[in-house]
């Protein structure tokens, strides 16, 4: 999952291909081999599309026609853990673990303050680099001049400063403003690394379901994006799609409404995460009850550990001890296509349609698909 066929792989093998290596600690510097598939490249864009899972795009070849015919040279990389944008987001712009990191779920508790932070709403409380201290990519290839485009809104965000910073941020107002902004970027430089994000496939999903008419249409308006993106490659200048998770649809008789269930709130002090990828942080000296409680309610409908346990089967990749308090005290990952809801406290989330977060094959298989100019061909 990190270091072999990750997502936060990319932008460190981008960088080496572009003559700029990272260091990523123990860490492999190009482990996708991406040295040599973009061979010549002296520009390249990275898009990221939120929530392109690889097995969505293989499932609609006749939607998604240029998605589907463009080359796969390393196969599906894998989503981090837990499979949500902000943890995406911060693995592939610094090329580093989530446990290394400290971006670790969409929700977390904030240590020793008794308040949780949305790392979607974040602004600069706490702090986005204290908080994230890890160099990124952009800020480590200092060198090599690197954009970020994407929504206008996140220009100034906790998560943009977390993930991107070292880069220009270019902001995009629409999705053809997106692509002409990617081609301006990679104009403006004979060596550049431009990356570009899109937001409204993940949208769509959350809110109508990814097996929808809305979703499929939203899907189509995504292939003719990288189309024209793909048009407009300089000669010299390489194409990257990835995505930050896959998401699957939950009925409603698959899911478990915490805030109905009375045992799930004896001994919890904070209901953290999303209804895929619950934190559990418990009452002083509760932790083993609760763990309990959650293990003989939830059954096989979640693979329910202890942080402990989470930390040592390696999801979160090495997790810096530092970090490990924003991981819950208890940590339960949906199986199948549960979820654990909160109607009450999660009055707008528990109202989703489609959910991702935890470690299905269609929540962590996400594609890598490349095209390339004129000259490269």
């Amino acid at each position: 999952m990190y270091g072999a066929a990750g997502l936060g792989d990319v932008l460190p093998g981008v960088a080496a291909a572009l003559g700029a290596p990272v260091r990523r600690g123990d860490l492999p510097t190009d482990p996708l081999g991406l040295t040599a598939v973009l061979a010549g490249a002296r520009r390249v864009a990275v898009l990221l599309v939120d929530g392109l899972g690889a097995d969505l795009v293989r499932a609609h070849p006749d939607v998604a026609p240029v998605l589907n015919a463009l080359a796969a040279p390393v196969g599906d990389l894998v989503a981090p853990c837990p499979s949500t944008t902000p943890v995406s987001l911060t693995t592939l712009g610094t090329g580093r673990p989530p446990g290394t990191h400290g971006i670790l779920g969409f929700v977390t508790d904030v240590p020793g303050e008794d308040r949780t932070l949305n790392h979607v709403h974040w602004t600069d409380d706490p702090d986005p680099r204290q908080w994230q201290a890890v160099p990124t990519v952009f800020e480590q290839a200092a060198g090599l001049p690197s954009t970020v485009v994407g929504p206008h809104t996140f220009a100034r965000s906790g998560l943009t400063r977390a993930a991107y910073r070292g880069a220009h941020y270019a902001p995009a107002y629409s999705p053809g403003d997106l692509v002409a902004v990617v081609h301006q970027s990679l104009a403006a430089a004979p060596r550049t690394l431009v990356y570009g994000y899109h937001a409204d496939l993940d949208l769509t999903g959350h809110i109508r379901g990814v097996d929808s008419p809305s979703w499929r249409n939203q899907l189509s308006v995504v292939d003719r994006l990288v189309e024209q993106l793909v048009a407009g490659l300089p000669d010299d200048a390489a194409l990257l799609v990835t995505a930050d998770h896959g998401m699957l649809d939950v009925p409603e008789h698959t899911r478990l409404d915490a805030d109905e269930i009375p045992e799930l709130a004896e001994g919890v002090r904070v209901l953290a995460g999303e209804p895929r990828a619950r934190y559990v942080h418990a009452l002083p000296g509760a932790a083993d009850d609760v763990l309990a409680t959650w293990r003989a309610v939830l059954g096989s409908r979640a693979w329910v550990v202890s942080r402990a346990e989470a930390i040592d089967s390696g999801v979160f990749g090495p997790v810096d001890p530092q970090l490990a308090a924003r991981i819950g005290d208890v940590v339960a990952l949906a199986r199948g296509a549960w979820a654990i809801t909160a109607t009450v406290r999660e009055r707008f989330p528990s109202m989703l349609t489609a959910y991702h977060g935890s470690l299905t094959s269609t929540e962590l298989a996400i594609p890598l698909l490349l095209a390339r100019g004129a000259a490269l061909d």
